[in-house]
């Protein structure tokens, strides 16, 4: 496993935790769409109760980012947050043709590296 792929992992705490799992369809053309994405990363990482994210997508536009908080208040203050509501609001103008926010207790969590 390479350094790039074992650093796109969130190092999170024992559970229970809770996740954000935001699933995607982006429009065609960036749109300053990547310039946003690291502006709402940079605030999460601010945010109380923010634990970490994962994020992927493919070259169709499919992607899924899932964020990682400590507890609900905390993904509901998330959601709040000024500058937050209007990436939201831009994003439904121009980013993204579909959208799916599912948010869930992580209750137990494992995994397996490679030596």
């Amino acid at each position: 496993m390479s350094a790039e792929s074992k650093d796109r992992f969130a190092a999170l705490p024992k559970p229970p935790y809770f996740v954000v799992a935001f699933s995607s369809h982006r429009t065609v053309g960036d749109c300053g769409y990547a310039d946003m994405a690291q502006t709402m990363l940079d605030l999460a990482e601010q945010q109380p109760g923010y634990l970490g994210y994962e994020s992927v997508r493919g070259a169709d536009g499919f992607g899924i980012t899932n964020s990682y908080w400590i507890d609900e208040a905390s993904i509901i203050s998330w959601k709040q947050v000024v500058d937050h509501l209007a990436a939201q609001g831009r994003g439904r103008r121009d980013w993204y043709e579909r959208y799916e926010v599912r948010i869930a207790l992580v209750q137990r969590a494992y995994g397996f590296v490679k030596d």
